[in-house]
């Protein structure tokens, strides 16, 4: 793992070190997603099927999942993982219903009414991805915000196993969330699917969840299409920054670099402090702890593009970290807290040596579809919010036009429009 000082480095030298892995490698992947999409618009069903075979390796006896399957799914499911979803599901509708919007109403004039009301997006495609290890959790991140915010109709896709089924424990999820209507299906061609619509597939007009490379691409990909649907946000290949001080304990350091760097070779992990000891110590129990860790050879692939930064103060930490946005961030600090508020870019904060990351990723409560590759910027994570829509609406009576009408007249000329003064002033006169 590469070693950088950041006081040493230049702008560009900096730019280089915080630029995620294959980042420059995006015009394949999205000439692939084109190819899919052009695919299932012309052939349906058969063409989710003849890409899954080529893709997955693998032909599903059906794509539509029924009740059947969810009876076999809850059979194969251990007792002990039903009720760890199901505790982590509880802490999840209680985290989303605390921050759940609300509609509103006031005055903002004598005799006028403005609010607010939500409503429900009608139908949601959820993408539960299983690439190198089924995630039942994303099932419960996705599901729990969908059922809160009453959405009518949920789609889930998730790509097949080797025997062509979907995983239980997936299922299962789904199921606590209310979900029946799941897909065997994955990759870019099931968010073609649920953008798209085909035979089996219903169109859909807001797709989640997080993905490699070629789903974020496809997401994107449908969202730009004339009247696609939205998107969540690019929630693409996991990462973590760590900001670390001198009593930060380098086992818990490195066990949270490995926790993201296992994800996948694509994953990125980084940790900054301004203790350079601390940097080879955490060093050396990365690779104490790879010795007996299941995935080991995905870890190392990943930790090729760790990493490792000594900066002169922690307050240049933080600078560095709101550069690069974070999906996770990880504050090893003494005082947590009083550091919180220099945090301005991230998709979810972990404070102190107590908050693995892994305990966002399952049970905490809070989401763990956040943006990836510096979205975080300007995106958020998923909350309930992210499944409705926000509806204005005002009431005016003759008293309210009275008030605030020649405002409107007089804005609107000022912009050219006398359409929409003329608009006002006719009910003005008859109401003189």
């Amino acid at each position: 793992m590469k070693r950088y000082d950041w006081e040493r480095m230049d702008e560009a030298e900096r730019a280089a070190c915080l630029a995620r892995p294959l980042a420059g490698q995006q015009d394949g992947v999205e000439a692939v997603v084109r190819g899919i999409f052009g695919q299932v618009a012309a052939e349906g069903d058969a063409a989710l099927l003849a890409l899954t075979a080529r893709l997955d390796g693998v032909l599903p006896d059906r794509l539509a999942l029924g009740p059947v399957d969810f009876e076999m799914a809850g059979l194969q499911v251990a007792p002990t993982l039903r009720q760890a979803l199901g505790e982590a599901r509880e802490r999840l509708r209680a985290w989303h219903a605390a921050g759940a919007p609300r509609g509103f109403e006031l005055e903002t004039a004598p005799g006028v009414s403005c609010g607010r009301m939500m409503r429900p997006i009608r139908r949601v495609g959820l993408y539960v991805p299983a690439g190198s290890a089924p995630l039942p959790s994303t099932a419960l991140m996705l599901g729990v915000p969908a059922e809160l915010a009453g959405c009518e109709e949920v789609v889930l896709c998730t790509p097949p196993r080797a025997d062509g089924r979907a995983d239980p424990a997936v299922l299962v999820a789904a199921a606590m969330c209310g979900i029946r209507r799941v897909f065997v299906l994955g990759g870019a061609q099931a968010i073609a699917a649920m953008a798209l619509g085909t035979e089996s597939v219903p169109r859909c007009d807001k797709l989640f969840g997080p993905g490699n490379r070629y789903v974020t691409a496809a997401k994107r990909h449908a969202a730009a299409l004339p009247g696609g649907p939205a998107m969540d946000m690019p929630a693409g290949p996991s990462e973590v920054l760590v900001i670390a001080d001198a009593g930060a304990d380098p086992a818990y350091l490195a066990a949270d670099l490995l926790s993201q760097a296992e994800h996948g070779p694509d994953s990125q992990v980084l940790l900054v402090t301004d203790r350079a000891d601390l940097l080879e110590t955490v060093a050396a129990e990365l690779e104490r702890q790879l010795r007996t860790l299941p995935r080991a050879d995905v870890a190392r692939r990943a930790l090729a593009h760790a990493r490792l930064i000594r900066v002169a103060r922690l307050e240049d930490a933080f600078a560095l970290s709101n550069d690069y946005a974070p999906e996770h961030l990880i504050l090893a600090l003494r005082e947590p807290r009083a550091w919180l508020e220099r945090v301005r870019c991230a998709g979810s904060v972990f404070l102190g040596d107590y908050a693995p990351e892994g305990l966002g990723d399952y049970c905490s409560g809070t989401n763990h579809v956040l943006p990836t590759g510096g979205a975080a910027r300007a995106w958020s994570g998923v909350s309930v919010a992210s499944f409705q829509t926000a509806i204005s609406y005002q009431e005016v009576t003759p008293v309210g036009l009275a008030a605030i009408g020649p405002c409107a007249v007089t804005l609107a000329r000022a912009e050219g429009l006398e359409a929409h003064a003329r608009s006002v002033l006719r009910r003005l006169e008859d109401a003189a």
